[in-house]
Protein backbone atom coordinates (compact mmCIF):
# COMPACT_ATOMS: atom_id res chain seq x y z
CA UNK A 1 0.00 0.00 0.00
CA UNK A 2 1.39 3.25 -1.18
CA UNK A 3 -0.23 6.95 -0.22
CA UNK A 4 -0.62 9.04 -2.90
CA UNK A 5 -1.19 12.85 -2.40
CA UNK A 6 -2.42 15.05 -5.98
CA UNK A 7 -4.60 11.84 -6.89
CA UNK A 8 -6.98 13.89 -9.17
CA UNK A 9 -4.10 16.30 -10.56
CA UNK A 10 -1.57 15.25 -13.45
CA UNK A 11 1.20 13.57 -11.32
CA UNK A 12 -0.07 11.91 -8.42
CA UNK A 13 -2.51 10.77 -10.91
CA UNK A 14 0.34 9.10 -13.46
CA UNK A 15 2.04 8.30 -10.07
CA UNK A 16 -1.50 6.09 -9.11
CA UNK A 17 -1.88 4.64 -12.49
CA UNK A 18 1.15 3.14 -12.67
CA UNK A 19 1.38 1.37 -9.45
CA UNK A 20 -1.85 -0.18 -9.76
CA UNK A 21 -0.89 -1.33 -13.38
CA UNK A 22 2.13 -3.09 -11.17
CA UNK A 23 -0.16 -4.51 -8.91
CA UNK A 24 0.27 -2.65 -6.00
CA UNK A 25 -2.37 -0.58 -3.27
CA UNK A 26 -2.70 2.87 -3.45
CA UNK A 27 -4.44 5.22 -0.71
CA UNK A 28 -5.16 9.01 -1.16
CA UNK A 29 -6.50 11.62 1.01
CA UNK A 30 -9.20 14.34 -1.05
CA UNK A 31 -11.16 16.89 -0.33
CA UNK A 32 -13.94 16.19 -2.20
CA UNK A 33 -13.80 12.60 -2.73
CA UNK A 34 -16.51 12.87 -5.21
CA UNK A 35 -13.70 13.91 -7.75
CA UNK A 36 -12.23 10.70 -7.15
CA UNK A 37 -14.90 8.77 -7.74
CA UNK A 38 -13.43 6.81 -10.27
CA UNK A 39 -10.19 5.76 -8.76
CA UNK A 40 -12.20 4.07 -5.54
CA UNK A 41 -14.00 2.26 -8.59
CA UNK A 42 -10.40 1.67 -9.71
CA UNK A 43 -9.86 0.56 -6.17
CA UNK A 44 -7.85 3.16 -4.35
CA UNK A 45 -8.53 3.69 -1.00
CA UNK A 46 -10.01 7.18 -1.04
CA UNK A 47 -10.17 8.99 2.52
CA UNK A 48 -11.88 12.25 2.49
CA UNK A 49 -9.27 15.50 4.36
CA UNK A 50 -7.67 18.03 3.92
CA UNK A 51 -3.67 18.81 4.21
CA UNK A 52 -4.13 21.17 6.51
CA UNK A 53 -5.35 18.66 8.72
CA UNK A 54 -1.90 17.09 10.25
CA UNK A 55 -4.24 14.01 12.36
CA UNK A 56 -6.45 13.37 8.81
CA UNK A 57 -3.09 12.74 6.75
CA UNK A 58 -0.73 11.13 9.37
CA UNK A 59 -4.24 8.36 9.69
CA UNK A 60 -3.86 8.15 5.94
CA UNK A 61 -0.20 7.67 5.53
CA UNK A 62 -0.63 5.04 8.78
CA UNK A 63 0.65 1.93 7.63
CA UNK A 64 1.56 2.56 4.05
CA UNK A 65 4.81 1.16 2.87
CA UNK A 66 5.73 4.67 1.51
CA UNK A 67 4.03 7.78 0.59
CA UNK A 68 4.44 10.60 -1.73
CA UNK A 69 3.89 13.66 -0.71
CA UNK A 70 3.51 17.28 -2.73
CA UNK A 71 2.54 20.97 -1.80
CA UNK A 72 -0.44 22.52 -4.32
CA UNK A 73 0.37 25.58 -6.29
CA UNK A 74 0.28 28.43 -5.03
CA UNK A 75 0.00 30.78 -8.17
CA UNK A 76 -1.00 33.90 -5.88
CA UNK A 77 1.13 33.30 -2.80
CA UNK A 78 1.12 35.96 -0.17
CA UNK A 79 4.74 37.60 0.68
CA UNK A 80 6.99 35.20 2.56
CA UNK A 81 4.83 32.32 1.13
CA UNK A 82 3.39 31.43 4.35
CA UNK A 83 0.31 29.10 2.90
CA UNK A 84 3.21 26.65 1.74
CA UNK A 85 5.07 27.25 4.80
CA UNK A 86 1.92 26.35 7.33
CA UNK A 87 1.45 23.66 4.75
CA UNK A 88 4.80 21.87 4.88
CA UNK A 89 5.04 22.03 8.57
CA UNK A 90 1.56 19.70 8.72
CA UNK A 91 3.86 17.91 6.53
CA UNK A 92 6.54 17.39 8.82
CA UNK A 93 4.25 16.74 11.71
CA UNK A 94 2.04 13.78 10.13
CA UNK A 95 5.75 12.29 8.63
CA UNK A 96 6.49 12.49 12.44
CA UNK A 97 2.87 10.93 13.67
CA UNK A 98 3.03 8.06 10.92
CA UNK A 99 6.95 7.24 10.43
CA UNK A 100 6.43 5.56 6.51
CA UNK A 101 9.08 3.55 5.87
CA UNK A 102 10.16 5.89 3.01
CA UNK A 103 8.96 9.32 2.10
CA UNK A 104 9.52 11.04 -1.50
CA UNK A 105 8.39 14.74 -2.38
CA UNK A 106 7.84 16.18 -5.56
CA UNK A 107 10.43 19.53 -5.13
CA UNK A 108 11.73 21.65 -8.12
CA UNK A 109 15.33 22.26 -10.10
CA UNK A 110 17.04 24.69 -8.18
CA UNK A 111 14.98 24.06 -4.86
CA UNK A 112 18.42 23.51 -3.01
CA UNK A 113 18.70 27.43 -3.40
CA UNK A 114 17.47 29.67 -0.59
CA UNK A 115 16.89 33.03 -2.32
CA UNK A 116 15.40 34.58 -5.51
CA UNK A 117 13.58 31.33 -6.36
CA UNK A 118 10.40 33.00 -6.98
CA UNK A 119 7.29 30.50 -7.16
CA UNK A 120 10.06 27.47 -6.57
CA UNK A 121 10.34 29.10 -3.17
CA UNK A 122 7.63 26.61 -1.93
CA UNK A 123 9.60 23.63 -2.90
CA UNK A 124 12.38 24.50 -1.02
CA UNK A 125 10.24 25.21 2.18
CA UNK A 126 8.75 22.05 1.51
CA UNK A 127 12.78 20.37 1.28
CA UNK A 128 13.40 22.85 4.53
CA UNK A 129 10.54 21.00 6.71
CA UNK A 130 11.25 17.87 5.35
CA UNK A 131 15.14 17.57 5.61
CA UNK A 132 15.04 15.75 8.65
CA UNK A 133 12.48 13.41 8.49
CA UNK A 134 12.48 10.19 10.38
CA UNK A 135 12.70 8.42 7.68
CA UNK A 136 14.59 7.64 4.27
CA UNK A 137 13.48 11.02 2.26
CA UNK A 138 13.82 11.24 -1.65
CA UNK A 139 13.39 14.99 -3.09
CA UNK A 140 12.10 14.48 -6.68
CA UNK A 141 13.64 18.13 -8.12
CA UNK A 142 11.95 18.47 -11.19
CA UNK A 143 11.88 20.42 -14.16
CA UNK A 144 9.63 22.86 -15.95
CA UNK A 145 6.75 21.39 -16.64
CA UNK A 146 6.06 20.61 -20.39
CA UNK A 147 2.23 21.28 -19.61
CA UNK A 148 3.16 24.89 -18.94
CA UNK A 149 3.83 25.44 -22.70
CA UNK A 150 0.46 24.10 -24.27
CA UNK A 151 -1.50 27.44 -23.78
CA UNK A 152 1.16 28.73 -26.28
CA UNK A 153 -0.12 26.47 -28.98
CA UNK A 154 -3.11 28.63 -29.95
CA UNK A 155 -0.78 32.06 -30.74
CA UNK A 156 1.75 30.28 -32.67
CA UNK A 157 -0.81 28.39 -34.87
CA UNK A 158 -2.41 32.09 -35.50
CA UNK A 159 0.98 34.35 -35.70
CA UNK A 160 3.77 31.04 -36.14
CA UNK A 161 5.53 32.85 -33.31
CA UNK A 162 6.75 31.50 -29.63
CA UNK A 163 7.64 34.64 -27.68
CA UNK A 164 9.98 33.15 -24.58
CA UNK A 165 11.03 34.37 -21.24
CA UNK A 166 13.24 31.85 -21.41
CA UNK A 167 16.59 33.00 -22.86
CA UNK A 168 18.42 32.81 -24.77
CA UNK A 169 16.14 30.75 -27.13
CA UNK A 170 18.64 28.38 -27.87
CA UNK A 171 20.12 27.58 -24.62
CA UNK A 172 18.44 24.57 -23.24
CA UNK A 173 17.11 24.57 -19.69
CA UNK A 174 15.14 21.60 -17.55
CA UNK A 175 11.82 20.44 -18.39
CA UNK A 176 9.70 17.56 -17.84
CA UNK A 177 6.42 15.86 -18.71
CA UNK A 178 3.89 14.97 -15.29
CA UNK A 179 3.46 11.35 -16.87
CA UNK A 180 7.12 11.07 -16.68
CA UNK A 181 7.50 12.23 -12.69
CA UNK A 182 4.48 10.49 -11.74
CA UNK A 183 6.32 7.41 -13.21
CA UNK A 184 9.51 8.31 -11.91
CA UNK A 185 7.89 8.56 -8.27
CA UNK A 186 6.23 5.26 -8.49
CA UNK A 187 9.51 3.76 -9.54
CA UNK A 188 11.22 5.42 -6.55
CA UNK A 189 8.52 4.26 -4.27
CA UNK A 190 8.76 0.52 -4.81
CA UNK A 191 12.51 0.09 -5.50
CA UNK A 192 13.26 1.77 -1.74
CA UNK A 193 16.95 3.37 -1.06
CA UNK A 194 18.57 4.63 1.87
CA UNK A 195 19.17 8.31 3.58
CA UNK A 196 18.21 10.88 1.73
CA UNK A 197 18.39 11.31 -1.85
CA UNK A 198 18.00 14.12 -4.38
CA UNK A 199 16.67 13.08 -8.24
CA UNK A 200 17.47 15.66 -11.46
CA UNK A 201 14.54 14.78 -12.78
CA UNK A 202 14.03 16.10 -16.32
CA UNK A 203 16.13 16.59 -19.52
CA UNK A 204 17.53 20.42 -21.46
CA UNK A 205 14.89 21.70 -23.46
CA UNK A 206 14.92 25.52 -25.36
CA UNK A 207 12.95 27.55 -26.63
CA UNK A 208 13.89 26.80 -30.01
CA UNK A 209 12.89 23.25 -29.33
CA UNK A 210 9.63 24.42 -28.02
CA UNK A 211 9.12 26.45 -31.35
CA UNK A 212 10.56 23.17 -33.47
CA UNK A 213 7.67 20.93 -31.55
CA UNK A 214 4.86 23.30 -32.11
CA UNK A 215 5.57 24.05 -35.98
CA UNK A 216 5.84 20.08 -36.46
CA UNK A 217 2.52 19.32 -34.49
CA UNK A 218 0.59 22.54 -36.11
CA UNK A 219 2.01 21.61 -39.42
CA UNK A 220 3.56 24.98 -39.97
CA UNK A 221 6.79 26.80 -39.24
CA UNK A 222 6.82 27.96 -35.66
CA UNK A 223 10.18 30.01 -34.36
CA UNK A 224 11.20 31.40 -30.88
CA UNK A 225 11.52 34.98 -30.01
CA UNK A 226 12.85 36.56 -26.85
CA UNK A 227 10.47 39.15 -24.82
CA UNK A 228 12.46 41.73 -24.36
CA UNK A 229 12.88 42.18 -20.30
CA UNK A 230 11.24 45.87 -20.53
CA UNK A 231 8.26 44.01 -21.99
CA UNK A 232 7.88 41.08 -19.18
CA UNK A 233 5.64 42.35 -16.39
CA UNK A 234 3.32 44.48 -19.31
CA UNK A 235 3.18 41.32 -21.22
CA UNK A 236 1.98 39.00 -17.90
CA UNK A 237 -0.81 42.18 -17.03
CA UNK A 238 -2.21 41.58 -20.73
CA UNK A 239 -2.82 38.40 -19.84
CA UNK A 240 -4.80 39.28 -17.29
CA UNK A 241 -2.23 37.72 -14.13
CA UNK A 242 -2.42 39.22 -11.00
CA UNK A 243 0.59 41.32 -9.48
CA UNK A 244 1.00 38.61 -6.74
CA UNK A 245 1.54 36.23 -9.40
CA UNK A 246 3.73 38.51 -11.80
CA UNK A 247 6.28 39.44 -9.49
CA UNK A 248 7.37 36.03 -7.76
CA UNK A 249 6.84 34.57 -11.92
CA UNK A 250 9.81 37.32 -12.79
CA UNK A 251 12.00 36.46 -9.74
CA UNK A 252 12.12 33.09 -10.97
CA UNK A 253 12.21 33.37 -14.54
CA UNK A 254 15.24 35.63 -14.59
CA UNK A 255 16.61 33.37 -12.31
CA UNK A 256 16.61 30.53 -14.55
CA UNK A 257 17.96 32.30 -17.33
CA UNK A 258 20.64 33.94 -14.59
CA UNK A 259 21.51 29.51 -14.17
CA UNK A 260 20.47 30.40 -10.76
CA UNK A 261 18.22 27.72 -11.13
CA UNK A 262 19.81 24.46 -12.70
CA UNK A 263 20.47 21.10 -12.32
CA UNK A 264 24.03 20.19 -11.30
CA UNK A 265 23.95 19.86 -7.61
CA UNK A 266 26.57 17.55 -6.54
CA UNK A 267 25.64 13.92 -5.83
CA UNK A 268 22.15 13.92 -7.61
CA UNK A 269 20.69 11.01 -9.69
CA UNK A 270 20.17 12.18 -12.82
CA UNK A 271 16.89 10.81 -14.37
CA UNK A 272 15.99 12.25 -18.10
CA UNK A 273 12.79 12.66 -19.54
CA UNK A 274 10.64 9.86 -21.96
CA UNK A 275 8.24 12.15 -23.07
CA UNK A 276 8.91 15.02 -26.02
CA UNK A 277 7.89 18.44 -26.41
CA UNK A 278 6.54 16.92 -29.30
CA UNK A 279 4.31 14.02 -27.90
CA UNK A 280 2.93 16.54 -25.12
CA UNK A 281 1.87 18.93 -27.59
CA UNK A 282 0.25 16.34 -30.16
CA UNK A 283 -1.73 14.62 -26.95
CA UNK A 284 -2.92 18.69 -26.43
CA UNK A 285 -4.05 19.36 -29.86
CA UNK A 286 -5.63 15.92 -30.07
CA UNK A 287 -7.52 16.64 -26.85
CA UNK A 288 -8.98 19.88 -28.31
CA UNK A 289 -10.51 17.75 -31.28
Amino acid sequence: MFFIAGLTGQVGGAAAKRLLAQGHAVRAMVRDPQKAAAWAQQGVDVRQGDFNDTAALAAAMDGVEGAFLMLPPFFTPLPGFPEAKAMSANFREAVRLASPPRLIALSAVGAQQSSALGMITSSHLLETALGDAPCPTAFVRAGSFLENYIPNLQRAAATGWFDSFLQPVDRGFPMIASQDIGNEVARLLTVGWRGRTIVELGSLVSADDLAHAMGAVLGREVKARAIPRTQWEASLKARGLPDAFIAPYLEMEDSYNAGWIAFGVPGAEQVAGTLTPAQIFALAKKAEV
